[in-house]
């Protein structure tokens, strides 16, 4: 057997075992007291480190959550960070009871997006949530203790 051939041949096998692992993973989740399968999704293609490096990510406190007028996805987060106030639209009001609840809360934002207007509104970031592409019920990505307003992340 050459080399070539050989080397497929084990790629093969390997990949029988390898692959499932990669690409699919299964668990249970409860989510609103019912037990649900999640599959976890392929990982995305790589980016270069470079590209990663120019996102801005910033801690800030959600000081405010306001109605956007019009809209039945979207509320209004007034958010501190540190040295500046921005306001960041969300698609919140399906995934919460009480949008409100994160009022005081500490998480993790991009900072360094374009301006996007939507509903009248201008949105100056984006909140990072766990979950949504999923299926899930989002989450909030928050510091594990409380860390200035600011500090960026990477």
């Amino acid at each position: 057997m050459d080399q070539a051939t050989r080397f497929s041949t084990v790629h093969m096998q390997a990949s029988r075992y390898v692959k499932p692992f990669l690409f699919s993973v299964q668990c249970m989740v409860l989510e609103f007291g019912l037990m649900k399968v999640f599959h976890t999704s392929a990982i995305k293609p790589l980016v270069p480190s470079e590209v990663l490096e120019r996102i801005d990510v910033r801690v800030g406190t959600i000081e405010r959550v306001e109605e956007v007028k019009g809209s039945d996805k979207l509320v209004k987060l007034v958010v501190d960070f540190g040295d500046r106030r921005r306001n960041i639209l969300v698609g919140m009001k399906h995934e919460r009871d009480d949008p409100k609840e994160v009022e005081g809360l500490q998480a993790l934002f991009v900072v360094n997006v374009e301006p996007k207007k939507m509903m009248g509104e201008v949105s100056e970031g984006i909140v990072f949530d766990i979950g949504y592409f999923d299926g899930l019920t989002p989450v909030l990505a928050v510091p594990e203790k409380p860390i200035p307003n600011g500090a960026r992340a990477g």
